[in-house]
């Protein structure tokens, strides 16, 4: 069987168990229950932007291939081509594509396809109210981390912090990523990638660690921790009370990670969350010969006397075998047992 069937025979197995800007309303603050998205079909139409890194013409292709291979048709973005430095065009050309893409109603969901920088310079611009009204899916992370916190509280719309369409994901990816996108369930368990548990054996970045165990309960939030902090101080930070607190985080040297985790502790609160989930911090260790505190060291400090349920390794962030997490969703996590399970579906 190849990787085509194998998708395919799996989404529909999945299915047989079951513009001007504004800012919108602060779901946040409302207390008012979240949107969630249609789930997709076999053979959707799904929309391929670019809100962050500029991308190549050979990144496209492989966007469009591994999308296709998913059983999905494909329409890029128009402005998908465009750079401005090191970004994916100009500010108004990005939101331009974001807007067609949830008006398109022939368009059933929006994948990223890549992240790198610039996605929160978009956030004041977007329509919110646009968005609301026509709920999509919207798969990426990294810097789509500003993408999902600011549409999570002024549309109120789920989103999906995910493998962007430029990704090869492995088997464990694919199919929680299927079972949760085209398969709504009332409950869906999410344990640790078996590959990234055998790394952890050998590489420091993967080695699971529980600061204190036990369950919590709350509604997902997070992303990338360097995202999610540069948004602290605008309307677009997240609400992290009661939350469970998904972080990650890639090529940041353990000082920063340290001021990161101080600055979401002195702002935002970060002992009033209901449980914290750290994924894998990848290439996140000091440089040689370079006075510094390890990043377990770093995250001794801030985890080692959390009141509430905490731990590190969960299989999500810059890593082959990335969980898809979406964020607004009640979960419960399992501190002991590396596991979130989702206590409502994700889609509608």
């Amino acid at each position: 069987m190849n990787r085509r069937e194998f998708l395919a025979g799996s989404a529909l197995a999945a299915l047989s168990l079951s513009g001007c800007a504004t800012r919108g309303r602060d779901v946040a603050a409302s207390g008012r229950a979240l949107i969630k998205p249609p789930r997709l079909k076999p053979r959707a139409l799904v929309g391929l932007v670019a809100p962050s890194g500029v991308v190549t013409d050979a990144t496209i292709q492989r966007c469009v291939t591994n999308l296709e291979a998913l059983g999905f048709s494909v329409k890029t973005s128009a402005n998908i081509r465009k750079s401005w430095g090191g970004y994916a065009g100009p500010v108004r050309d990005r939101v331009d594509d974001l807007h067609a893409m949830f008006a398109d109603r022939e368009v059933a969901g929006l994948w990223v396809a890549r992240g790198g920088s610039g996605a929160a310079a978009l956030l004041p611009h977007l329509d919110y109210g646009l968005i609301a009204r026509n709920p999509k899916i919207l798969v990426g992370y990294s810097d789509i981390t500003a993408l999902h916190l600011a549409i999570q509280r002024h549309a109120g719309l789920v989103t999906f912090h995910g493998p962007g369409a430029g990704a090869t994901q492995g088997e464990y990816s694919l199919i929680h990523q299927y079972a949760m996108l085209m398969s709504p369930r009332p409950s869906y368990r999410m344990g640790g990638s078996p590959l990234n548990q055998e790394r952890g054996e050998r590489e420091t970045a993967f080695k699971r660690h529980r600061w204190t165990g036990g369950v919590a309960e709350g509604r997902l939030t997070g992303g990338n921790l360097s995202v999610l902090v540069a948004l602290i101080g605008t309307p677009y930070a997240p609400v992290i009370r009661d939350s469970l607190l998904c972080l990650e985080e890639v090529s940041e040297a353990p000082y920063r990670i340290d001021r990161m985790l101080t600055h979401m502790h002195q702002s935002l609160g970060l002992d009033t969350v209901a449980g914290a989930a750290l994924g894998v911090f990848s290439r996140c260790e000091p440089r040689d010969n370079e006075p510094s505190l390890t990043l377990r060291e770093v995250l001794d400090n801030h985890f080692a006397n959390s009141p509430v349920p905490a731990a590190y390794g969960f299989s999500f962030g810059h890593i082959a075998e990335n969980l898809t997490l979406p964020f607004g969703i009640r979960a419960r996590m399992d501190a002991d047992e590396d596991a979130i399970t989702l206590l409502e579906p994700a889609v509608a």
